[in-house]
């Protein structure tokens, strides 16, 4: 037994010796003892001939070599603005340029890995055709399934490969991009947070009174370079293009003035025009009040730029000349688009006229206090100012708009005091700015004037800058809310034109239509309401890309450990479930409408075939749905296996009765408003929740019902169906009535009535015949349940004013009795005695 082991053992050595040198499958029986108990094992070994031959690389294809290029340089490029980041520290706009440069390499990135994802799907699908690669003892597979193997074999490892390496190119690029964002930010906090001497600190003046005479020197060589340059480029053909197009700005500027109450009329003998002629009306005088001017100052740019009459350094004093006449007259045109001063019908804002006028001239001067320190900043850039000078323009047109808003908000203040101290109740005619507003107003001037005094400069003008820039912002927002809410909203309402063509072309009803103007419009305020936040944000180092880069990994993907959570995933879902859904109840009422009637089948085997092409269309949309989620079948089955654990331990009621309610709310055979039955309990459903269902009964009290009870019990639902009820009227007469003049009286009753249902017509059954009386029913319907006890009291009386008019059921008038002679003989005191009888007699019950 042992010779025959280390036989064996001996045989395994040489042929696993042989295949490491590279010898051939000739070679090894030649090497093997030639012992029958040695040669079974080593017979299946000529099978793995082609072995080496399959082990030879696969070439790569012209694609991946495409991708694996393009990645390269992708990752070189990267890695040379890593670099750069961390090699020294950079400016803002050199952050921002690097970061508007990394953008396009991750989207292309991004395409390179989708592109590299179906097909290396599909090589693993080709793979897994071959199945499982055979194990050791079994029957090796043949030269050719060996070769395709190690081909297909090599395809998914170059693929995948290509995609980590895309993926890893994709998660540093994103990290450098957020590096960047990071360095902004914490740039940005540094220089806002950065703090020098105050306005009121004398270290400040005196490093000003030294600085003068070099600013001064500074000054006159700007202004000498200016002319030297001035002279060099002018012409006439220059001082020409130069002086008409300073001509056509002045115009336009001039005449903006004039233009826009010529082309936009409000009218002042119209005192209540529509909202859309509102709305017009203001959007013609924004756009005819600063589209002048922004063009004016655009030419003239242009042309001043073109002709380079002056230094490099004076064009963006310039530039900030015109810039901040063009954004004088954008806020004087949107202070009167939406506050119209000189014509109080056409306001949006109701407002009173001198409000309207108080805000126009502060914002003007607000905006020209800015535009003028804008243009001196400008200037001392030009001039390359000192510090002290630059701090001190800052500081003091800071403080300057700082007390014009002040100023403002204590004249809003001082006339709602006047208002107040009038004789008689206070009844407000505008918009209320006070309030928590009016102390936010109050607190940025604190903040801005303290940060002046406290030599925060940069952050009293950027709070400055802020206030105006979110006025303006939330302006527009208000404009913009107000056209999405008219033209999108208003459009589907009512009988509008709009509205009329699609309700006829499309089918639609009109509610449909107002419920799509409602969402439309809501999607448009919210688009709108994102995009002032954006705008408020940027000076902030928040960009857009900050979040659409979020709002793209929430839409598209993002994960959580192991779980892949995507917003479009669950979106597509949905819209593939509804669909499936959609189709199932069109079969359904196919079957119904139009094939199984053509049948012969009984109305309740008809029934069970569409509950079942219901069932069999949800299950097969639901199905559908999850596998578009990448929820597989097993997935589900752990899930419902871990819940069924749960619930053996003492859930059943709780679950019972959530699935109930579920039921309830899918299927509704119980609704809300309905009148329903259980048990002893009769109330209408108010509420439908997840465990119980409230009813509410006709004494105010309310009913709490499990949902389990709902379904698994006998519910009487009097409204299901419609809300058609029925009136039972039960009338008694005496024996010796007439039946027919009877059931007359009773007929003309509920015919007579106006609430009582023609159709189905009213009837009146002889119920039965007893010892004393003959019964009656009146059987007659309303057309709304909750009016039946009404309708039948309002029955019953008329009813028996019928038979009393007819001399039914009333007794005969009794015989008047004959008058008793008074005795002869009275004792004193009798006449008293027999009234207190009498009395008496009244007061006894009968």
């Amino acid at each position: 037994m042992t010779s025959i082991g280390l036989k064996r053992l001996f045989g395994a050595a040489v042929i696993m010796l042989a295949l490491a040198a590279g010898g051939t499958s000739d070679a090894q029986p030649a090497q093997t003892p030639p012992n029958p108990q040695t040669q079974a094992p080593a017979q299946p070994q000529p099978q793995a001939a082609p072995a080496p031959a399959a082990a030879a690389p696969a070439p790569v294809s012209p694609e991946t070599r495409a991708a694996r290029a393009k990645l390269d340089g992708y990752k070189a490029d990267l890695e040379q603005k890593e670099a750069a980041v961390q090699g020294r520290t950079m400016s803002d706009a050199d952050l921002q340029n690097i970061r508007q440069q990394i953008e396009p390499i991750i989207a292309e990135i991004r395409a390179v890995v989708d592109e590299q994802t179906p097909r290396l799907e599909a090589s693993r699908q080709r793979l897994s055709q071959l199945g499982p690669k055979p194990e050791k003892g079994q029957p090796e597979e043949s030269p050719d399934v060996a070769r395709d193997r190690a081909e297909r074999e090599a395809a998914v490892a170059e693929l995948d490969e290509t995609q980590r390496l895309g993926r890893a190119l994709l998660v540093q690029a994103e990290q450098l991009s957020t590096q960047i964002g990071d360095l902004r930010r914490a740039g940005f906090t540094r220089a806002l947070f950065e703090q020098s001497d105050g306005l009121i600190s004398p270290s400040l003046w005196m490093n000003v009174v030294q600085a003068v005479p070099r600013e001064l020197r500074a000054f006159r060589i700007i202004a000498e370079d200016a002319l030297d340059q001035l002279q060099r480029s002018t012409t006439l053909g220059v001082l020409l293009l130069l002086g008409l197009a300073i001509g056509i700005a002045v115009a336009l500027y001039a005449g903006r003035r004039s233009i826009a109450p010529r082309l936009v009329r409000r009218d002042r003998a119209i005192l209540d025009p529509s909202r859309r002629s509102r709305l017009l009306a203001a959007l013609g005088v924004l756009l005819l009040g600063a589209a002048p001017a922004i063009a004016g100052s655009w030419i003239v740019w242009v042309v001043f730029d073109s002709v380079d009459i002056v230094p490099s350094r004076l064009e963006q004093v310039v530039k900030a000349l015109l810039g901040g006449l063009a954004f004088i007259a954008f806020v004087r045109a949107l202070i009167d688009a939406i506050l119209a001063p000189e014509h109080t019908s056409w306001r949006l804002i109701p407002v009173r006229d001198a409000s309207a006028t108080r805000i126009m001239s502060f914002s003007v001067t607000l905006a020209t206090v800015m535009v003028v320190g804008k243009v001196i900043e400008a200037f001392n850039k030009a001039i390359a100012a000192a510090l002290p000078i630059t701090v001190v323009t800052r500081a003091v047109f800071a403080l300057a708009a700082a007390l014009i808003f002040a100023e403002m908000l204590r004249r809003f203040a001082a006339r709602e005091t006047q208002d107040e101290a009038c004789l008689g109740p206070y009844v407000p005619q505008e918009v209320d700015i006070g309030g928590p507003l009016r102390s936010l107003g109050w607190f940025v001037v604190a903040l801005i004037i303290g940060s002046v005094v406290g030599g925060y400069i940069a952050l009293a003008s950027f709070l400055v800058d802020q206030a105006v820039g979110i006025s303006i912002v939330i302006a527009l927002l208000v404009l913009g809310i107000a056209f999405a809410d008219e033209f999108i909203g208003g459009s589907l309402r009512g009988q509008s034109r709009i509205a009329t063509t699609l309700q006829a072309n499309t089918g639609l009803r009109r509610r449909s239509l107002e419920q799509i103007g409602i969402l439309v419009s809501g999607v448009a305020r919210l688009a709108l309401i994102i995009i002032a936040a954006l705008l408020v944000l940027l000076p902030w180092g928040i960009e857009s890309t900050d979040l659409t880069g979020s709002l793209r990994a929430l839409f598209f993907g993002f994960n959580v450990g192991d779980v892949t959570i995507s917003l479009s995933s669950i979106l597509i879902a949905a819209l593939l479930f509804a669909a499936g859904f959609t189709i199932t109840r069109v079969v359904q009422r196919w079957l119904n409408s139009t094939f199984l009637p053509a049948t012969d089948l009984d109305a309740g085997l008809r029934n069970s075939i569409s509950t079942a092409a219901g069932y069999v269309g949800i299950i097969i949309a639901g199905v559908v749905a999850f596998t578009y989620l990448g929820l597989s079948l097993e997935r589900v089955t752990i899930v419902a296996g871990a819940l069924s654990v749960g619930i053996g331990f003492g859930l059943q009621s709780i679950v019972n009765n959530f699935i109930s309610g579920l039921i309830l709310l899918w299927e509704r055979p119980i609704r809300v408003g309905d009148l329903v039955v259980v048990g002893d309990g009769e109330g209408y459903v108010r509420r439908i929740n997840v465990r119980s269902t409230e009813i509410q009964a006709f004494d105010r009290s309310t009913i709490i019902v499990p949902n389990s009870n709902l379904i698994s019990g006998i519910v009487r639902n009097r409204v299901r169906n419609d809300r058609v009820g029925r009136v039972l009227v039960s009338v008694p007469v005496p024996r010796a009535s007439d039946p027919d003049q009877v059931a007359e009286i009773m007929r003309k009753a509920a015919l007579a009535h106006r609430e009582v249902m023609s159709e189905p017509n009213p009837r009146v059954l002889f119920k039965k015949v007893t010892e004393n009386t003959i019964d009656f029913d009146l059987v007659c319907f309303v057309d709304d349940i909750d009016a039946a006890g009404r309708v039948s009291s309002d029955l019953y009386f008329e009813i028996f004013r019928g038979l009393r008019k007819a001399g039914i059921g009333v007794p005969p008038p009794a015989a008047a009795p004959e008058p008793e002679e008074e005795p002869k003989d009275k004792a004193p005191g009798s006449e008293e005695e027999d009234e207190t009888l009498t009395l008496l007699k009244d007061k006894t019950p009968a």
